[in-house]
């Protein structure tokens, strides 16, 4: 059993038309919305004219799409699909790091007085700390590019067919020409509009699902029994990484500099609950699907049999628009970091546009690669980022200074944790499972996890330890 079974048949020919006309549809709209950005501060921190921020609303709906994947929607619900509501739970977890995202955030801007992530970490371990951060940051992007088309490509058929590659080449091209024109502040005022689209169809879908005659809530809220099953484990590993994750996340992190304390503090709230109740609709549908499945029966051939076409129709679609709505804000993040952030070049508008198509170029490279594993970007980038657990948990959180050695141990230590688990997954190499008797590749990113953090917080803690302790300046 492989999890990320996610092939289908090409779709019927009436709904590859809706979709296309739909998509034309949230393309259009989206062009109209989005706003010819001349300056630089409105193209790489969304200002309008005036220099304004964004408000609650806008801000709020702008985290909530830009994190619900097309991947995330899939995840959830193949989750929920395998390993009952424990999946589905175990995916909605990673949601908790709009809480101690908005945490991090706060003390880095208002504490420490940080105007970026890369500012704090450059203060505490000088290059290294910049260096180090924006390899991580980059790669994440590229695979979010990556992991959104993928799904879009297989809305319309399996890998490889003249369906899957034009749809792909296809969204990606419309995304790409409406960020170039405004950037943040056409990520920001699009997501507005696909926020509410995608919630539309979310209801949509759940009332569709709810109203069936097989669908059994106690049956679903039971579908976990196994204490140590794979979808708890995950779920231990979500609570785990969240520590992490939103740090190394620059869509998350560009919106938490954008507006004022109190109306950054609320949008990061809301986004938690929104956001949550979003992928559990989509991982509620998963367990649905598997507690009604056939003898070998893919998750979406399940559905289609037990909803109807319409219902998948506005299953896809739903993917579409939030697959939509994160490659815009993925482009425009991307296109801050190198030219903003890192100084690649010059942060003009024309460059933060090569930027972009850099990036989406890079993104389908990885995608015609062959790699179609969606958890596995998850699991791969969350482990990668434990590095950054002891810098939130001793830098921002305790304000203590830490010398560099413990940092760079920490930061190749979650290098090695993720590429160890890449090489498990993949069956390149067998480590784990003789030594501690683990055979499931959640078990062994369990282990992996809590070795990253154990070893590179005790390095911290070493370094506090020989230098004493020493709070850092505010």
């Amino acid at each position: 059993m492989g999890w990320n079974n996610i092939d289908q048949p090409e779709p019927p020919p009436a709904m590859t038309s809706f979709l296309i006309g739909a998509i034309a549809a949230v393309a259009i709209a989206s062009y109209f919305l989005s706003p010819k950005v001349r300056t630089a501060d409105g193209f790489f921190r969304g200002t309008g004219d005036d220099g304004s921020a964004p408000g609650l609303l806008t801000l709020t709906l702008s985290q909530v799409t830009t994190w619900i994947f097309a991947r995330s929607l899939m995840n959830a619900a193949i989750l929920g699909f395998y390993y009952g509501i424990a999946g589905a739970l175990a995916y909605a977890a990673y949601y908790l790091s709009f809480l101690t995202g908005g945490m991090i955030v706060d003390r880095i801007r208002f504490h420490h007085g940080a105007a970026s992530v890369q500012e704090f970490l450059t203060d505490h371990y000088g290059g290294m700390g910049r260096w180090t951060y924006n390899l991580v940051v980059g790669v994440r992007l590229l695979s979010e590019v990556f992991a959104n088309l993928l799904v879009i490509g297989i809305i319309f058929g399996a890998a490889g067919t003249t369906g899957y590659t034009l749809a792909i080449i296809g969204i990606a091209v419309l995304t790409l020409g409406y960020s170039m024109m405004g950037g943040l502040r056409a990520a920001l005022r699009t997501d507005v509009m696909q926020t509410v689209l995608l919630y539309l169809g979310l209801v949509a879908l759940l009332t569709l699902t709810v109203t069936r005659p097989e669908f059994d809530l106690p049956a679903i809220v039971g579908s976990s029994p196994d204490a140590g099953g794979p979808g708890w484990i995950l779920l231990a590993v979500a609570l785990l990484q969240i520590w992490s994750y939103p740090l190394h996340d620059p869509v998350m992190m560009d919106r938490g500099f954008l507006a004022d304390r109190a109306t950054t503090r609320k949008s990061f709230l809301h986004a938690a609950w929104i956001s949550i109740a979003g992928i559990m609709v989509f991982g509620v549908i998963g367990v649905y699907a598997g507690l009604n499945k056939g003898d070998g029966e893919a998750m979406v051939a399940t559905l289609t049999r037990l909803l109807g076409e319409p219902a998948m129709l506005v299953f896809n679609l739903a993917l579409v628009v939030s697959a939509v709505s994160t490659l815009d804000s993925t482009f425009a993040s991307a296109s801050k970091l190198v030219a903003a952030d890192m100084r690649v070049m010059a942060p003009s508008v024309r460059n933060g546009r090569l930027v972009m198509a850099g990036f989406l170029l890079g993104g389908l490279g990885f995608l015609f690669l062959g790699n179609k594993d969606l958890f596995a970007a998850v699991a791969v980038s969350g482990t990668a980022s434990m590095f950054l657990a002891p810098v939130v948990l001793f830098n921002v959180l305790g304000g203590l200074r830490i010398q560099a050695w413990a940092y760079g141990f920490a930061f190749a230590l979650a290098i090695a944790g993720g590429a160890l688990y890449m090489l498990e997954a993949g069956g390149h190499v067998a480590l784990i499972e003789p030594l501690f008797g683990l055979a499931h590749k959640y078990a062994k990113l369990l282990l992996i996890c809590a070795a990253v953090l154990a070893g590179g917080c005790g390095a911290f803690a070493l370094s506090l330890a020989v230098t004493g302790r020493r709070r850092a300046a505010v």
